[in-house]
C-alpha cells in the first residue's frame, strides 16, 4: 500500500500518531483562490510524476481532488469519495474518476451532468465517519459526563469552501474557561498561539494532535467549527454541538434533523450555559454504524476488484 499527503492542517501528526508510512507530495496553498488554482495543476502534476511506473492496482481518496486526474494521467482506475456537496474541486474530480463514492443524503443531481455518468456514482449508505468507527464503538458509552472536559475543534480557516468568521467562539469559551476545562483542538499555529494569549489563561491548546479513543473516553461535551471530527463526536454518542458557519451539508443536517448532533451556529455564552445544564451522553448511533459496517464491506470488495 501507498500513502500520500501534503502537509495540511494536522494530516502528517496523525500520520505519524498512528505509525503509518507515507510520502509527501506537493504542498498547501493557503486560502488565496488564484494561488489554489495554480497550485492545483502543479499538485498533480508532482503526484502524477511520483505515480507513473508504479505497479499500483488502485488509487483511493477521500476529498483529494488531484488523485481521480493524477490517476488517470497515470493510467491508474480511481475510486474518489466527498460528502462535501459544496466543494469546487468535486466538479472536476467526478468526471477524472472510476468510481464515485457519495453518502445517501447527497442526491446525484449534484454530482451527474453531461460529463458524469451515473453508472460510477454509488450513495453509499451511512456517513463517511461511520466506515471506520463502527468495528471498535458499536456499543460505545461516553463516561465524560463528571469529567467537565470540553474539547473545541477549531474552524478550518484555510479551507477553500469555508467561508464563516474566525475566532467567533472567543467570547464563549471565556465564559466557560473557568468552570470546565475547556480543551483547544487547534488546526494551525496561528490558531494555537492564538489561545495561549493571556485573555485566555486556563484554556489547554494541544500542540499535537490527540487520538480519537483518548477525547472520546473522558469528553463531556465537543464543540465543532466544521468537519470530520465534529460527526465524529457526535455518531459515538458525545453531546455535540456544530457551530459551522457557512452553509450546511446534507450530512450534517440528516444529523441534525435527527438528534444526534446539536446547531447552533449563533452559540453565545447564555445559551451555552442552557445546553451545558442538560447535557448527557448516549450510546453511539447504532443504526450510523451498522450502516458503517456494510459501507466498509462494500468498499473492501470494491477495491478488491480492481486487484490484477
Amino acid at each position: 500500500m501507498t500513502i500520500t499527503c501534503r502537509p495540511l492542517a494536522n494530516t502528517i501528526d496523525l500520520l505519524d500518531l498512528y505509525h503509518m508510512e507515507y510520502t509527501i507530495v506537493g504542498k498547501h496553498y493557503g486560502k488565496s483562490t488564484w494561488k489554489k488554482a495554480m497550485g492545483f495543476f502543479v499538485r498533480v502534476l508532482e503526484l502524477y510524476k511520483f505515480l507513473k511506473g508504479k505497479k499500483i492496482d488502485v488509487g483511493i481518496s477521500q476529498s483529494s481532488f488531484y488523485s481521480p486526474i493524477a490517476g488517470s494521467l497515470a493510467g491508474i482506475p480511481t475510486i474518489y469519495t466527498n460528502d462535501n456537496e459544496h466543494a469546487a474541486g468535486n466538479k472536476i474530480s467526478f468526471i477524472f474518476a472510476n468510481k464515485v463514492l457519495v453518502p445517501e443524503f447527497i442526491s446525484k443531481e449534484n454530482v451527474c451532468n453531461a460529463l458524469v455518468s451515473e453508472k460510477k456514482v454509488t450513495q453509499y449508505k451511512g456517513v463517511k465517519e461511520g466506515i471506520y468507527l463502527w468495528k471498535k464503538y458499536k456499543g460505545f458509552k461516553a463516561t465524560g459526563d463528571h469529567s467537565k472536559k470540553i474539547y473545541v475543534r477549531t474552524e478550518p480557516q484555510t479551507a477553500q469552501y469555508y467561508k464563516g468568521k474566525s475566532y467567533f467562539l472567543d467570547p464563549v469559551l471565556e465564559s466557560i474557561k473557568d468552570d470546565y476545562q475547556v480543551i483547544i483542538l487547534p488546526r494551525n499555529e496561528a490558531q494555537a498561539e492564538h489561545y495561549k494569549g493571556e485573555q485566555y489563561k486556563g484554556i489547554v491548546v494541544c500542540d499535537k494532535p490527540l487520538q480519537f479513543d483518548e477525547i472520546a473516553k473522558d469528553c463531556f461535551m465537543f464543540i465543532g467549527a466544521g468537519g470530520t471530527m465534529t460527526r465524529e463526536m457526535a455518531v459515538v454518542g458525545i453531546p455535540t454541538i456544530s457551530v459551522y458557519q457557512d452553509a450546511l451539508l446534507d450530512v450534517d443536517k440528516f444529523l441534525i434533523d435527527n438528534g444526534i448532533m446539536m446547531y447552533e451556529p449563533k452559540l453565545n455564552a447564555q445559551r451555552m450555559q442552557e445546553i451545558l445544564a442538560s447535557a448527557q451522553s448516549r450510546e453511539a448511533s447504532t443504526a450510523i454504524l451498522d450502516k458503517g459496517e456494510q459501507t466498509y464491506n462494500y468498499i473492501k470488495q470494491l477495491i478488491l476488484s480492481y486487484e490484477k
